[in-house]
């Protein structure tokens, strides 16, 4: 078995695997880095052009995990497309999406290799992929070609947890198998259950190691979150400010609209309208739609009957009045320059009846990073276009990671067992921080971590 990772940075970038096994080539993953622009965001491709790509798995569809998708089907036009049913139903909207948010930064950055890809080619390639549902045992080499005497290698998609339509992926060959979790949360969220990724074992496991640079605090858990972030906002409206939470279009964004559904159907929170972006929206109403598919808790909870959803565009974000305890869950959970979150935090910086509250990662060179590292009072360089702000809003942190902790994760190496375990999908730190601990628990097992477009030779 041969494995390159083509990530082009030893960080959370940009994620794509190639496996090499039985003489059959699949490409797992196919992403754009988040801080990288233009060609420089995709993976190492050119690493990999003399060698087999018969099938394109996809794990889930974040950016980083399925971004540049069209651009792994320029290189490899025979190679088929597999994904979860649920992702299916998602990933076209969100590759025409990127083309939107290209052409925008082409326009508005001068970004020149934009649109790395268009709209019809989106169109185009879409009868190419199929959706399976999860726990079916699938032969993906077979398309193309057959290996005299031997069985296709199968992969199996396992639901991950992280995201609707999440998977990790079990790859079983002839004599070898391998595991890719993806990104994967194995503790229940408000509304998707907890990954089942149960009697899976391997050979090789390739794993995200996202939150390995953070321990658990010993009081730590969801509900206490849920009542922090609760309080906030109450405190937040009794100063007759608004809300702001910024929130990544898939996942989280769902995730915080179902805490809020609950609390209003509790009376905890008085209902009332929720300001939204567009594309939240959209995935908001899959999640509505496909409820009865996903393994969630409240399987009854429409997220779109419950609330009184209003999408804001940025023309609006400008004139909406601020001092109405407004609720504004808008996408660009980093308040990436030129949204409507980045618009409505730039209003509500230097209010100090506002607060603003982060329920997930901001890259530290983001105007969001930038705001949560400053000091209360302390002017702060939000972006070139803004230049300098004051912080003067309440600006808080909350904990509902969609990614499984480090505690949980060890657990899932104690489970599956493999020979050999793989580290990705996390910045170095977290990556030596497994390595360390699984070398100490388990002195027999071969902890690597692979360098940009590094093959691997795996002999087990």
């Amino acid at each position: 078995m041969k494995i390159c990772d083509l990530n082009p940075g030893p960080d959370i970038g940009a994620s794509a695997w190639h496996i090499e096994i039985d003489g059959c080539g699949l490409l797992m993953d196919a992403g754009t880095h988040p801080k990288h622009d233009g060609r420089e965001a995709l993976p190492l491709y050119d690493e990999i052009k003399n060698c087999p790509v018969d099938t394109i798995a996809i794990t889930h569809c974040h950016h980083d995990h399925v971004g540049s998708l069209p651009i792994a089907l320029r290189n490899f036009p025979q190679a088929h497309v597999m994904m979860t049913e649920l992702s299916y139903f998602i990933i076209e909207r969100v590759l025409h999406n990127s083309v939107n948010v290209m052409k925008r930064q082409a326009s508005e950055l001068g970004i020149s290799e934009y649109p790395l890809f268009t709209h019809r080619e989106v169109d185009e390639l879409a009868p190419i992929f199929q959706g399976y549902r999860y726990n079916r045992e699938i032969e993906w080499a077979s398309f193309n070609r057959t290996i005299a005497g031997k069985t296709s290698p199968t992969l199996e998609f396992h639901d991950a947890g992280h995201a609707l339509g999440s998977a990790g992926i079990m790859v079983r060959g002839n004599k070898e198998t391998l595991f890719y979790t993806g990104d994967v949360c194995t503790h229940d969220q408000t509304i998707l259950k907890a990954a089942r990724f149960n009697n899976i074992q391997a050979d090789v496991m390739i794993m995200e190691t996202t939150r390995g640079n953070r321990s658990t605090p010993t009081n730590f858990s969801r509900d206490n979150e849920t009542e922090k972030l609760m309080s906030a906002i109450e405190d937040t409206f009794e100063r007759k400010g608004s809300v702001l939470i910024p929130t990544f279009a898939l996942g989280r964004t769902q995730e915080i609209l179902s805490i809020l559904a609950l609390q209003m159907k509790s009376g905890r929170l008085k209902k009332q309208p929720v300001f939204i972006g567009g594309l939240g929206r959209v995935f908001t109403e899959i999640y509505d739609l496909q409820s009865h598919r996903a393994n969630r808790q409240h399987t009854n909870l429409q997220l779109d009957e419950e609330l009184e959803l209003s999408v804001l565009s940025r023309d609006q974000a400008a004139k909406i009045k601020l001092n109405k305890n407004r609720l504004f869950v808008m996408t660009a959970g980093m308040l990436t320059e030129n949204t409507t979150a980045y618009d409505l935090a730039k209003r509500m910086v230097e209010q100090p009846e506002h607060g603003i509250f982060f329920v997930g990662y901001a890259d530290p060179e983001t105007p969001g990073g930038r705001l949560k590292a400053a000091s209360q009072e302390e002017q702060f360089h939000y972006c070139d276009t803004t230049g300098n702000l004051s912080k003067r809003c309440e600006v808080r942190d909350f904990d509902f990671t969609a990614h499984a902790n480090r505690e949980e994760l060890l657990t899932l190496v104690s489970a599956v067992e493999p020979r050999t375990l793989i580290l990705g999908h996390g910045d170095t730190q977290a990556r030596n921080w497994f390595k360390k601990q699984v070398t100490k628990k388990w002195p027999s097992m071969r902890v690597v971590i692979p360098n940009p477009g590094q093959t691997l030779e795996i002999n087990n």
